[in-house]
């Protein structure tokens, strides 16, 4: 009777295990036993090949469906698969990872696909635009394909050579212990090939830094400090990956007229003493243009009025703000003669110069000096 142990139990899986499970099971057997993890360990080496061949019956189903049929025996001499195992090649696809951990490499040839780097661009708006949108076009500064030479890298009438160093396969081979162990090829960086005459505009690399012209809409609402994201529209990625993305920062310019506070504009209005003192209606700007706006007899410099709705659309478009209007009295300058003694009969009429709010600071002062 054949003394190997059940493939299945050596490594630790059910008789319907999937193929994933079988390689899962591998992997981390394989990694505990590995001998370049236990050098001169000889139990750990024979226990390696065992888990190694148990997998490299298990993981092809040919083999795996004779050995459940016939046991040990479809391995002998008179078995379909007589020969033995072969213990150094054959392994590219489960041990990838597993070399990579060992030796800082994989196997295989692969080509990382590389995300593109994100930009970054300031844009600067007016207040107007801020407030009601806009669709602004700009030149964005990012890494193109280069012209001259379609991308390839090579100098116009030349191609790509084979790497001397790996014949094309962008892998060197090397030996480990009783593995080949591959690694990617430092000369081709595991493309395969070379670039013999560099394209002399973008020197090789495929591809130069060129201005890119993009429509971007700003939503209504923004203000400074508000970021946009535009997918895609970043750096190039490398070697087929997904491009970076851009993202625009804003920065609104002042109004002469106009100061935001979230959704609100505040706005200040300069009134004469006359229209302060017996009322008056006024034009008063607002985003959308002039509105008639009522000042009611005796208004105080200072007074806040609000216009209901004419303030900021926030971005979602849900909710917009007011327009707060702030009453300044100007006090008269350069007076005539006439209209001096005119304001001292007023102050007369009076009672000097008590009006009810100098008559309460007054008042205060009293109660506090005496």
């Amino acid at each position: 009777m054949n003394g190997k142990r059940d493939y299945y139990e050596t490594l630790g899986v059910n008789r319907g295990a999937s193929e994933e499970e079988v390689k899962k099971a591998y992997r981390k057997l394989a990694l505990k036993y590995h001998p370049d993890r236990n050098p001169g360990d000889k139990q750990s080496e024979e226990r390696f090949k065992e888990i190694s061949e148990a997998y490299q019956v298990l993981v092809d189903a040919e083999k795996r469906a004779q050995y459940d049929q016939f046991g040990h025996a479809a391995f002998g001499d008179g078995g379909p698969f007589r020969g033995g195992f072969d213990f150094t090649t054959g392994f590219e696809d489960i041990f990838g990872d597993i070399f990579g951990e060992f030796f800082g490499a994989g196997t295989g040839r692969r080509r990382t696909r590389v995300r593109g780097e994100d930009l970054r661009y300031q844009m600067d708006l007016t207040f107007e635009e801020a407030v009601f949108g806009a669709e602004k076009k700009v030149k964005v500064p990012r890494q193109g394909r280069c012209d001259t030479c379609q991308g390839t890298g090579c100098k116009p009438g030349t191609s790509p050579r084979t790497c001397p160093s790996c014949r094309g396969r962008g892998q060197v081979s090397f030996q480990q212990g009783f593995f080949n162990v591959s690694r990617t090829c430092a000369q081709c960086r595991g493309e395969g090939t070379i670039i013999g005459d560099p394209c002399p505009a973008c020197n090789g690399q495929g591809r130069v830094r060129k201005f890119h012209t993009l429509s971007i809409k700003i939503p209504p609402g923004v203000d400074s400090g508000s970021r946009l994201k535009l997918r895609g529209e970043g750096e190039s990625g490398a070697s087929g990956g997904p491009p970076g993305d851009l993202y625009v920062d804003i920065q609104v310019a002042p109004h002469p007229l106009f100061i935001r506070d979230g959704l609100d504009i505040i706005c200040e209005i300069p009134i004469s003493f006359v229209q302060a003192a017996l009322g008056a209606e006024i034009d008063v700007p607002t985003l959308e243009g002039k509105v008639k706006m009522k000042i009611p007899a005796g208004t105080q410099s200072g007074k806040v009025f609000r216009l209901k709705g004419k303030g900021v659309r926030d971005v979602q478009g849900y909710r917009q703000g007011d327009q707060l209007v702030r009453a300044v009295v100007e006090t008269p300058t350069h007076l005539t003669p006439r209209q001096k003694e005119l304001l001292r009969e007023l102050a007369a009429l009076g009672g000097e110069e008590v009006h009810p709010l100098s008559k309460g600071f007054f008042d205060k002062v009293k109660q506090i000096f005496g």
